[in-house]
């Protein structure tokens, strides 16, 4: 029996209270200011992903009723995830029962929890009458990861008939604010940039994480406090390598490919011979660190593997295997499951015919054929294992140096969206993630069709009953030698576009997330680590979001190109106070691209353009002349600035905000004119493959920072504005 016969693609009002009960949106308001009704098709899709697929009225009645009898099946929630000042939580008890909680704290002891007399609401539920129970919980409960406990007995003290117990998170309400240098009102700037861009003389072909520790030293020294970079998440382990460190394999371990070779201590007492096999490794792809032309990963990785591997055999002290085993108990099962992914992938790699396609069982981690495959693959598992050890290591070298340069904060991490529909975390945590869905973005101006970005969605109900411990985990390594952390799309942890395959990114709906669980879990790691959040929030945000954010000490972003009113630009002393500021963003051209247009001509070039090209430069213009009136309104340029006075008074001009932090894009700060990132595009541009270069082309290495005259004069001109 049909739901709706008269109209299949619109949802029935049975359909459609069964998928909001489930955090799906049936409506939702586009870009364009319509509200759109998501189609039954779509919600349909959505809900057998989430392991609901009814057919006929009937079933989606009883998939409601089992929906709503839910939470009160179970004596305690799933996970529970609350702030400390206090509030609830909800226990569900059988009618002429009474219910006992305690607290097992982290440190071992234990709290008990009042139960207070209380009109409670009652519900029948499964033939026996269910009372759901508020039970305030003290503003004094320590921040941690804790477990509460329950257990139901009948009234008058008889035997105890039911236990439960969940994961009790305590996280704090509110993050302090970032720490800054004297003589800056509690206000701090730092550098942006693409590590993989970044080179020295010692480079293999592309930046690493010894890059990324002179980067910041050398940052650190002209006055700035962080140095963020783009997320260096582990990607394939065989080539082709994804260029784009927002499409990784994991988000919980670290991406080996920027790892120095000769960094690992057992390097410096290989045999000559070995030494020499490392080098002659080294010196193909090190011809390339002067070439501005593309970043080689598969090159480099080639490479770099084959030298890690005599490194990994070479003997270590017993100082140095006692560290690595503390390490690998330290990151336990979960490493272990990444290691055999990344040894699967190179298994197969070399015995599979080129295209051809792997057993379906070795998609499966619990299969036979992976249980077959563990023992003849265990010394790649170890390698790979071993790999992460190293990459931790020299993560924490970069950011020792960073705060050794004077950098309050030191390193910012970016923690891409999501991870690639074939990567190690869709295949070691499938439970967790939705099959037959990708995440994306809805139709906007810029992209009318939607985007999909291949990437599987978490299933909201399998994070709580995990406790979070995926997103506790991925948090943890990233900011274990960092100072701060900053979240793609932040709105994803409170809803995220559904598309189920085959439909199309425009025919997708949002599902919705427990952001307070999310975000408290995100806060208690950052406090913890003493690190700092900031959320990229741009585009369609709901405004009660940043307002959330901002509550939660969780800085968002402001780019000045996109902070416009209609009369022009929106003056930087009306910006919100909690943000990281920028003039741009990796998804823009270099600011000097932008000035001359070759964003437009790269579009026109690449048929991306919705308007012609003289529209285009048209727009351009009066949105390039609107920032230079305001830029001599303030006596910041002169009548006829250069393209370096320019860059360098729009980066001033944001100091004149309130936020708290502001960042200045590397690429700005030495002329570099190509864009890192051309979004509606895949293999037209190279995106995310583009070395650091000057205005005319000509690469510029880490050692030449010291005396790039642009660097120097656009540091210092930020540094004073900001002590002004």
């Amino acid at each position: 029996m049909s739901d709706n016969p008269a109209s299949p693609d619109r949802p029935s009002p049975a359909l459609t209270a069964l998928a909001e009960a489930h955090g799906v949106a049936t409506q939702y308001w586009s870009f364009f200011g319509e509200q759109v009704t998501v189609p039954a098709a779509t919600l349909r899709a959505v809900l057998r992903a989430m392991g609901v697929d009814p057919l006929t009225d009937a079933d989606i009645d009883d998939a409601l009723a089992a929906v709503r009898a839910e939470p009160w099946r179970g004596l305690l929630p799933p996970s529970a995830v609350v702030r400390q000042e206090g509030g609830t939580i909800a226990v569900h008890v059988a009618d002429g029962h009474d219910v006992t909680l305690s607290v097992a704290l982290e440190d071992g002891s234990w709290r008990d929890l009042s139960i207070p007399d209380q009109q409670a609401e009652s519900r029948e539920i499964d033939g026996t009458t269910v009372w759901r129970v508020q039970v305030p919980l003290p503003g004094d409960l320590p921040l941690g990861w804790h477990t509460l406990h329950a257990w139901q007995r009948p009234f008058g003290g008889g035997e105890v008939d039911r236990t439960a117990s969940c994961v009790f998170v305590v996280t704090p309400n509110r993050l302090p604010e970032p720490p800054s240098r004297p003589g800056r009102g509690g206000r701090g700037w730092g550098l942006m940039a693409q590590l993989y861009s970044v080179r020295s003389q010692d480079s293999w072909g592309m930046g690493d994480f010894a890059d990324l520790a002179d980067l910041a030293a050398i940052a650190g020294r002209r006055g700035a406090d962080f140095l963020l970079v783009n997320p260096i998440h582990a990607a394939e382990v065989t080539v082709p390598i994804e260029p784009s460190p927002y499409l990784p394999a994991t988000r919980r371990f670290l991406a080996p490919l920027y790892v120095r070779p000769e960094d690992v201590r057992e390097a410096a007492y290989l045999a000559p011979a070995d030494r020499a096999v490392v080098d002659d490794a080294r010196t193909p792809v090190a011809a390339s660190d002067t070439d501005p032309r593309r970043i080689d990963r598969d090159a480099v990785w080639t490479a770099k593997r084959a030298a890690l591997a005599l490194i990994h055999a070479a003997p270590r002290s017993a100082a140095r295997q006692a560290e690595l085993d503390a390490f690998l108990r330290r990151e336990g099962q979960p490493l272990q499951d990444f290691a055999l992914w990344c040894a699967l992938e190179e298994h197969f790699a070399d015995t599979l015919p080129a295209g051809a396609e792997r057993p379906a069982a070795a998609w499966d981690i619990s299969s036979p054929l992976v249980a077959e495959l563990r023992t003849p693959l265990a010394d790649r598992v170890d390698f790979h294992a071993w790999l992460q050890w190293i990459a931790d290591e020299q993560v924490a070298a970069a950011q020792a140096a960073a705060t050794a340069s004077g950098m309050r904060i030191g390193v910012m991490h970016d923690l891409a969206v999501g991870v690639h529909t074939k990567g190690s975390d869709a295949w070691s945590l499938r439970d967790m993630y939705a099959q037959g869905i990708t995440v994306g973005a809805p139709p906007d101006m810029y992209n009318q069709q939607g985007q999909d970005w291949n990437q599987p969605p978490w299933l909201p109900p399998a994070l709580a009953r995990a406790g979070y411990a995926p997103l506790r985990d991925m948090i943890r390594t990233l900011l274990r030698h960092a100072g701060a952390l900053r979240i793609d799309h932040v709105i994803g942890l409170f809803r995220l576009w559904w598309i189920p395959t085959g439909l199309g990114a425009g025919a997708g709906t949002y599902v919705r997330y427990d952001h307070e669980a999310m975000i408290g879990v995100l806060a208690l790691e950052a406090h913890r680590a003493g690190a700092v959040l900031i959320g990229e929030d741009l585009g369609n945000v709901e405004p009660w979001v940043r307002d959330y954010l901002s509550a939660r000490g969780i800085l968002g972003t402001s780019v000045l190109w996109f902070e416009q009113e209609e009369d022009g630009p929106r003056p930087p002393e009306r910006w919100r106070r909690e943000l990281l500021a920028t003039v741009n963003t990796h998804d823009l051209p270099p600011t000097a691209g932008y000035l001359a247009d070759e964003h437009v001509a790269l579009r026109a070039r690449l048929g991306l353009l919705e308007q012609s090209v003289e529209d285009a430069l048209a727009d351009a213009a009066a949105e390039r002349g609107a920032m230079l009136r305001l830029l001599r309104e303030r006596g910041l340029i002169g009548a006829e600035p250069t393209e370096q006075e320019v860059i360098e008074a729009l980066n001033v001009l944001i100091t004149a905000s309130p936020s708290l932090l502001l960042g200045v894009a590397l690429v700005d700060a030495v002329g570099e004119r190509r864009v890192q990132n051309q979004p509606g595009t895949d293999k037209e541009y190279p995106n995310w493959q583009i070395p650091l270069a000057d205005g005319d082309g000509r690469a510029v290495l880490v050692e030449d920072l010291a005396h790039n005259e642009r660097f120097l004069s656009l540091t210092a001109a930020v540094d004073d504005a900001l002590r002004a």
